[in-house]
């Protein structure tokens, strides 16, 4: 199977993955108990006002009118306006987006940092104290919960030494040191779990590398062990790795969304958790909807990712 054909074949997987959702992230907004006009005008309204409003905001009309409605105005940008506060939902999204975004990405990055040198140490020295103590320690990473984690760097660097704001955000282009300082603790207690899963992944990859025969013969032929590592086995390793970073970017904004509560970050999770307590389902499923949208587009770099380090994946699935 050629490249060209197989990324036709993966972008039709994405859209027909995409329309689904959207189909069913929109079917249960419609399902969830509640009436948003009753929500608006409070339960002491009258059926004419309840009914009025109904009308005003549309909601009168068959959810399938709807629907296409909705999706043709994300088609053109337009996410709609809420129900509430009477905003483009695409503005709000716009607003709070960097927040999310530079938490993710960083808690990413940080993971990656102290996942990947643990991970080998553990691999590699293994039968040794300093790579049982690197297992010891990603081990008590994946039993910290991030809202925890976030908690007590709250106390410790906020109260106590008082070197780190304890909540709040900065933008960029306002400060980046105060930016910088604002993301460091969120940052680390979204990271620490995510390089206790990554490290553990790493350690069974590079561990697989080192039974391989390639690998030995390196070895044999006089290749020290750290650059045989390198040469012969990390493009080898890479492909587990590959698969769970993608899988791990879709749970970071997940964590995300805890964290930000927990430091009180004006992000997409903030404002998802405010606009599903209220009811206000227009910007519940327009920002439910990028962020399906952005872990699609991750797992499609993540597919696209295998063929490249492995080109031979291709012709297995054509067969």
């Amino acid at each position: 199977m050629g490249l060209a054909k197989w990324i036709l074949r993966r972008l039709a997987i994405f859209f027909v993955s995409l329309a689904l959702a959207s189909v069913l992230i929109f079917g249960v907004g419609e399902l969830l108990p509640g009436d948003l006009a009753t929500v608006i005008l409070g339960d002491g309204a009258t059926p004419e006002a309840l009914q009025r409003l109904r009308e005003q905001l549309g909601l009168d009309r068959p959810g399938v009118v709807r629907y296409f409605e909705w999706v043709g105005g994300m088609l053109t940008g337009d996410f709609g306006t809420s129900l509430l506060s009477r905003r483009p939902v695409a503005e709000q999204i716009l607003m709070k987006f960097p927040v999310t975004f530079w938490l993710v990405v960083l808690g990413m990055l940080v993971a990656l940092i102290l996942a990947v040198p643990v991970g080998m140490v553990a691999a590699i020295r293994r039968r040794h104290a300093d790579g049982f103590a690197a297992s010891a320690l990603s081990q008590v990473g994946l039993a910290i919960p991030a809202f925890w984690a976030g908690i007590i760097g709250i106390y410790l660097f906020a109260v106590q030494l008082r070197l780190l704001p304890a909540n709040g955000y900065v933008p960029l282009t306002s400060s980046p040191l105060q930016w910088l300082r604002h993301l460091v603790l969120p940052v680390i207690a979204l990271a620490i779990v995510q390089a206790a899963v990554i490290a553990r992944y790493v350690r069974s990859a590079i561990i697989e590398v080192l039974t391989e025969d390639y690998y030995r013969t390196a070895r044999a032929i006089g290749w020290r062990q750290f650059p045989a590592l390198i040469r012969h086995g990390l493009r080898n390793a890479s492909l587990s790795v590959v698969t769970v970073l993608g899988l791990q970017f879709s749970t970071l904004f997940v964590g995300a969304i805890v964290i930000e509560s927990v430091f009180t970050m004006p992000g997409l999770g903030t404002m998802l958790l405010q606009a599903v307590s209220q009811r206000d389902m227009i910007v519940v499923q327009g920002t439910v909807m990028l962020l399906v949208f952005i872990v699609l587009v991750i797992n499609a770099l993540v597919d696209l990712s295998y063929v490249v380090l492995d080109p031979r994946l291709r012709s297995r699935e054509a067969s």
